[in-house]
């Protein structure tokens, strides 16, 4: 299972899969986005899932305002990448090389736009298995609205990631014991972050579009273990100045000081797990909801499931696969993008969002949790 995207497609929808344009909805922001990839050696640690392996590399792709231009558009993932992801989650009945050809964006290596040092960073960190292209829809709205993002590929947590040398690795995570593996996949994504971070700022920072990041201005979002991952990494890194976790059950302990910034919780209603996990991240969300102590939400999206925070459920329609939501996917993505955004306009631009105050009749799925009084805002 690929974030809970489902198993299989039918062979009727295979056929109907060849023909059919999958793609992500264009970004709503006035600016045109560029990414670049770029390949992030750690020598300071082991890779903590690979036996001899003495530093942790690590493939980052980086989103951000540009000048208009007419280059290529990014590739959503590589070929050989799809066939891993798809096979790996069982999945039948749509070309292997499926996700390869989804149509994106934006342009690659476009020269980016803005003041150095000027725009807000945010780190995004995707679900167990799968690769940080699943979060490329919200990635580029966040970047068309004047955001420099980074979307993190932890290395052997993925399915397949691939590296410009021609290696592709694959997910020796799942390998470990599933006692202690959550504790540890979020602490090892915490000092991937964290080092992340410094090379995006550092004196001479890679890539197109590094340069236009605003140190004082980084935040986090992750979607499932991704997103659980947010808190630790909060408590590591003072630097992360704001934080959402979609859908994703916590695992680390919050001190009992507690987390005095902005943090979302941004999920399914209860009752809706995934396979094995039932009820989902609710219980775990109360538990510390009462230790964040500065601003937050708790957000609940009616008919969501637990891939509708990604790209995945809307390419699942796309390729005729029936994932059980009650939402299409592509309405989830437009609410994720929204609240996703007014959070880091709110806390990282200053920006006032009513959207985050009260429930919104453009978005009615959107319920206000409050844990306290159990009631609606």
């Amino acid at each position: 299972m690929i974030g809970g995207m489902g198993t299989s497609a039918g062979a009727g929808d295979a056929l109907a899969a060849q023909g059919r344009t999958r793609s992500l909805p264009e970004p709503t922001g006035p600016c045109p986005v560029g990414t670049t990839s770029l390949w992030l050696i750690d020598t300071s640690r082991p890779d903590p899932w690979a036996a001899g392996v003495s530093a942790r590399e690590l493939m980052v792709s980086l989103w951000y305002p540009a000048v208009p231009s007419d280059g290529r558009r990014a590739r959503y993932m590589t070929p050989a990448e799809s066939e891993l992801l798809l096979a790996s989650a069982g999945i039948t009945g749509v070309p292997p090389d499926a996700l390869s050809t989804v149509r994106t964006n934006a342009a690659v290596d476009a020269t980016p736009a803005g003041i150095q040092r000027s725009l807000p960073l945010v780190v995004l960190s995707p679900g167990f298995t799968n690769p940080r292209s699943t979060l490329t829809g919200l990635a580029e709205d966040l970047a068309s609205h004047g955001y420099v993002v980074a979307g993190i590929d932890h290395t052997y947590e993925s399915y397949a990631t691939a590296f410009p040398d021609g290696r592709v690795t694959t997910c020796l995570a799942r390998q470990a014991p599933r006692r202690d593996r959550g504790e540890k996949v979020v602490a090892g994504r915490a000092a991937d972050v964290s080092f992340v971070l410094g090379e995006l700022t550092g004196a001479h920072p890679p890539g197109q579009g590094a340069a236009l990041i605003d140190p004082s201005r980084m935040a986090m979002a992750g979607h499932s273990i991704g997103g659980a991952a947010v808190i630790p990494t909060m408590l590591a890194d003072s630097r992360i100045r704001a934080g959402i976790d979609m859908d994703g059950a916590t695992c680390a302990a919050i001190p009992d000081e507690g987390l005095s910034r902005p943090f979302l919780f941004l999920g399914k209603p209860p009752g809706k797990g995934m396979p094995g996990k039932p009820g989902g991240p609710a219980s775990t969300w109360e538990r510390d909801w009462k230790l964040l102590t500065g601003w937050k939400r708790w957000l609940q999206v009616a008919g969501a499931i637990h891939a509708s925070f990604t790209d995945l459920a809307l390419l699942a329609d796309q390729v005729g696969i029936d994932t059980g939501a009650g939402l299409p996917g592509a309405r989830s993505l437009d609410i994720t993008r929204a609240y996703v955004r007014a959070f880091f306009d709110q806390h990282l631009h200053s920006k006032p969002q009513s959207l985050l105050d009260q429930p919104s009749p453009r978005y009615p799925e959107v319920t206000f949790r409050s844990p306290e009084a159990d009631t609606r805002a």
